[in-house]
């Protein structure tokens, strides 16, 4: 299969140019036309998008969301591969889970998908699962998202086992004692809301446990890699950077709704600001924000985590953790942060930097790589519908805001997997 897409643009150019893809491949630049031709309309091309953190709630919850909403939702938002998490009904602790999920999702012709598998047996936090055998099977990574590591010998064996696989281990750290029946961010607003809160020592003194962990390790001559999902804490953060100056293995994601939301949101009371970790202050907002800066945040994610709208129209000590935004997140941060950040920079924090988290080839747009790219508009400015998402969970916190950066196009393994009617 050949196509060329012609009128687009690379980073940095004004310059208008084609790529031809042929086979799953980048055959060239500026070639003669072959195959079918697909006007870029002016777009700047970059590779699709990598998403290390999305809920796709298939087995089991597909009333939420489905492989085929959840990856047809990633590509409209210009990703090429995503990472699905393993609390679904059964857990994803099985390898013939794995490689079914896998081929289900080969056959839909969306968004790459690489599952993660869960660390332990039922995300119970005891047992170990077979991991050598969820490797296999190709499990993109482990983890027990949706749950904390509350058993530290289990995390230690689970990271020494990973290692030994040239795997990463992910984890949700937040201490669930502290967090106890927490609903939203301790703090003034929390007080004044009369709301039971979750401290932001929650999750420092879990990223700071799980940090001793790797360094134990790291001092046996046993490198583990540990990756800290979704964020939340200017203290969570410097004891992020205090391990990468020690030389240990350790990253971490941030995701779009802990930069542009905070505690204040819930003065609403509306749920569908309730997430896990929660909205935390501006100061720590701003801190996240300068962590993206200065490299000490690895990448971005969004912990895209559909659920139905009667779910979320519960009061907010009965509705579930999670916002689904998957569409929209090159929109939102290139809006809000394009000029403090810049293209660039963004950019990589969704394409090439998730790929060094992984340890998989960075991603390219010169001849011979991979076909994976994404086409944006950077100019045009359009409004948020939640109606129109390819997302089940048809809701979101940003509807009505006008944001521009939205994909035109999206390419996955040669083949056009979204393109803006």
């Amino acid at each position: 299969m050949t196509i060329t897409i012609t009128n687009i643009k690379r980073i940095g150019s004004d310059q208008t140019e084609s790529v031809t893809i042929e086979n799953g491949t980048i055959k060239g630049w500026n070639l003669p036309a072959e195959g079918e031709t697909i006007d870029g309309q002016g777009g700047t091309v970059a590779p699709a998008f990598t998403e290390l953190h999305a809920h796709l709630r298939e087995p089991g919850q597909t009333e939420k969301e489905d492989l085929s909403s959840g990856l047809a939702a990633a590509a409209a938002g210009g990703y090429g591969t995503v990472v699905s998490m393993p609390n679904t009904s059964p857990v994803v602790d099985d390898p013939a889970i794995v490689r079914s999920l896998i081929q289900k999702a080969q056959g839909l012709g969306f968004a790459r998908l690489r599952p993660a598998a869960a660390l332990t047996r039922g995300q119970q936090g005891e047992a170990l699962a077979e991991l050598t055998y969820l490797k296999e099977a190709g499990a993109a990574m482990f983890t027990d998202d949706g749950r904390t590591n509350e058993n530290a010998r289990t995390l230690r064996l689970g990271l020494e086992t990973a290692a030994s696989l040239g795997m990463v281990v992910s984890v949700h750290a937040e201490d669930a004692s502290l967090r106890a029946d927490g609903v939203m961010n301790e703090g003034a607003v929390s007080e004044a809301l009369g709301l039971p809160g979750n401290p932001a020592a929650a999750e420092a003194a879990r990223v700071a446990r799980d940090i001793e962990i790797v360094a134990g390790l790291h001092a046996q001559g046993r490198p583990a890699r540990l990756h800290i999902q979704h964020l939340s804490t200017a203290r969570a953060l410097d004891l992020v950077r205090e391990a990468k100056k020690r030389g240990l293995s350790v990253t971490c994601e941030v995701c779009p709704h802990h930069l542009t939301l905070t505690d204040e949101a819930l003065r609403s009371f509306d749920a569908i600001y309730k997430v896990a970790p929660p909205l935390r202050t501006q100061a720590d907002a701003e801190h996240l924000l300068e962590g993206l800066r200065d490299g000490s945040v690895d990448c971005l994610a969004t912990d895209h985590a559909p659920h139905t709208r009667a779910e979320k129209e519960r009061d907010l000590l009965e509705a579930p953790s999670g916002i689904a935004y998957i569409e929209l997140a090159f929109p939102l941060m290139y809006t809000r942060f394009g000029e403090s950040l810049g293209l660039e920079r963004i950019i990589e924090l969704m394409t090439t930097a998730p790929a060094r988290v992984m340890g998989w080839p960075e991603p390219s747009l010169e001849a011979g790589a991979p076909a994976d790219l994404v086409v944006l508009d950077l100019e045009t400015e359009r409004t948020v519908e939640p109606a129109t998402f390819r997302s089940k969970a048809k809701f979101t916190p940003w509807a009505g805001e006008s944001l521009k950066g939205w994909p035109l196009l999206t390419v996955v393994d040669g083949k056009v997997a979204y393109r803006r009617v």
